[in-house]
């Protein structure tokens, strides 16, 4: 799997229009805020569900009701087609 370069990820992004682009972590990122922990937690579960079958796992970061997450291709160095296919995902369990 290839990182995208700067065009590629751009174009990419636009599928994706909660997620922004962290330069540092050559990651896309995404904050959620739900109305508790508990519910907080539930998204997780519900993520790592999907992460697991798509064999692609979030960066994340809980703290009570906020849930940040980073996607980047280790493998790749950047982002790749996979983290755009699990920010879909995560994004359609938002709606």
């Amino acid at each position: 799997m290839k990182a995208f370069d700067d065009r590629e990820r751009g174009e990419q992004l636009e599928q994706v229009p909660a997620w922004t682009y962290d330069e540092g972590r050559k990651a896309i990122f995404r904050q959620i805020v739900t109305e508790s922990f508990v519910e907080t937690f539930g998204l997780m579960t519900q993520i790592a569900i999907i992460a697991e079958k798509l064999d692609h796992h979030p960066e994340w970061s809980n703290v009570y009701s906020r849930l940040d997450i980073w996607l980047t291709t280790h493998d790749a160095d950047g982002v790749s087609q996979r983290d755009i296919v699990l920010a879909q995902e995560i994004d359609r369990l938002l709606t």
